[in-house]
């Protein structure tokens, strides 16, 4: 049951509106003017207004409650009900924060559906706050490498606009992540966030799970409708089947649709983020993705880096989820010792973040539940489980060699390694080994591998 403020100056009509709202089971309140609205405002925020746009003998007319309304009280879904001859005020008034509005003269299931979708909408975004405040692992970014830096910078630059944004990188490496950190850094940050996977979707299924279904009346909203108000994160898409990528484009232009099976015209204010791990304008070449739908998507392209590009992160994003898994799971709160959080730099990561999580999770399950993380308990190369028999470390050839051409041997291995992983890099190099600068590079003279590096 809800509380819905009606205000309109007309008595017959906001006592209609407010009988209607009764029978199917609502509370209502009834005002003719801003002062008699603010004041139940007031009393108890309500959760939907519905306000006629010209009201007579009131201090303030429909717009500017509405824009106190969103000033003060943002959380509440305002419909505008608009005579014809103010339909171009009413679609003003949309885009100044209004869920919907409604034409007079207006039918009952018009309003209806359209006070069903604000309601639906208003707890959608209730959920999400709540999630937010439960769980601000979604959209927490970590890192202090030269490589995140630039992305949180480039991701504070576009949350405040309104911009279409296209993710692009390796599977693993956060794109969700930097599209839930743009969504709480945005002007929508109270509205939905709506993440879609569109390699998850059967391509029978896509159209009906984005565009919501109506059949013998009965309707049932689709993502793109409770997405309203907020973000729609379109993962993976260039998985999407080319028919719905013709629709998304026309909701992209028009704002609004049709769901599937139905006839009225839904209209939706999302702001669309995209993601994927594939070279779209090869898809495009092999007519596998429309390129009007890509330049619509790709107004602001964003490279979301792979962890092999931030391992001075590493032992951040290590400690943040072993904090992270003791506090939402449970899990023993270990300290990583330094010899471990160095194999956990040194060892190659082709899942990305998401495998480094996944690692450190099932090292807290399967570990014990006291003392620090030691190297022994970590996988080989990434892959190898705990426990698991070693492989040999040394290659055979080595065992040919005496003791001082063996570890020469592993010093010019060891060092061209690490400069290879710092991208030439000597100082990142030097800080990483434990030497200074200057000796690092004897070194490198001394064993003949003196390349071309960085001098930073």
């Amino acid at each position: 049951m809800s509380d819905i403020l009606v205000i309109d100056d007309e008595q017959d009509i906001r006592e209609l509106v407010g009988d209607i709202l009764k029978d199917e089971g609502h509370d209502t309140r009834l005002a003719r003017n801003s002062q008699e609205a603010f004041a139940q405002i007031n009393r108890a925020e309500p959760d939907l207004i519905i306000l006629d746009i010209w009201l007579k003998d009131s201090e303030f007319d429909g717009i500017d409650i509405l824009k106190k309304t969103k000033r003060d009280n943002p959380n509440i879904p305002v419909v505008i009900i608009s005579g014809h001859g103010n339909i171009e005020i009413a679609v003003a008034a949309v885009k100044q924060g209004a869920y919907d509005f409604i034409e007079k003269p207006f039918n009952i299931d018009q309003l209806l559906v359209v006070v069903g979708r604000a309601l639906e909408a208003s707890e959608l975004r209730r959920e999400n706050r709540s999630l937010r405040n439960s769980d601000q692992e979604n959209c927490q970014m970590i890192g202090e490498s030269p490589a995140f830096k630039a992305l949180k910078s480039r991701l504070d630059k576009i949350a405040k606009t309104n911009a279409r944004v296209l993710l692009t990188g390796p599977a693993g490496a956060g794109k969700e992540i930097a599209a839930r950190y743009v969504h709480a850094h945005s002007l929508r940050a109270d509205g939905p966030f709506v993440s879609v996977n569109s390699a998850s979707i059967s391509p029978e299924q896509m159209e009906p799970v984005l565009f919501g279904t109506e059949t013998d009346g009965i309707v049932q909203p689709g993502l793109l409708e409770k997405a309203h108000g907020g973000v729609l994160f379109f993962d993976e898409v260039a998985d999407m089947p080319l028919e719905t990528q013709s629709r998304i484009l026309r909701v992209l232009v028009e704002q609004s649709f049709t769901r599937v099976g139905g006839h009225d015209t839904v209209r939706v204010d999302i702001r669309f983020i995209s993601a994927t791990t594939r070279d779209l304008q090869a898809e495009i070449d092999a007519k596998k993705f429309r390129i009007e739908l890509f330049h619509r998507l790709n107004v602001v392209p964003v490279a979301v880096p792979p962890l092999a590009d931030r391992i001075e992160d590493i032992a951040l994003l290590s400690n943040h989820f072993v904090d992270i898994l003791n506090k939402n799971q449970g899990l023993a709160r270990r300290e990583i010792s330094a010899e471990a959080l160095k194999q956990l730099q040194t060892t190659p990561w082709p899942g990305n973040i998401r495998q480094l999580r996944n690692t450190l999770e099932r090292l807290l399950i399967l570990g014990p539940e006291t003392g620090p993380i030691m190297p022994d308990e970590l996988p080989v190369g990434g892959e190898t489980p705990a426990g698991a028999e070693p492989a040999s470390k040394i290659r055979p050839e080595m065992m040919a060699l005496s003791l001082r051409d063996a570890r020469l041997a592993f010093e010019i291995d060891y060092l061209t390694a690490q400069i290879a992983r710092f991208k030439g890099n000597i100082s990142q190099t030097a800080k990483f080994v434990g030497m200074e600068r200057s000796a690092l590079h004897r070194k490198l003279k001394t064993l003949g591998i003196a390349g071309s590096f960085n001098q930073n």
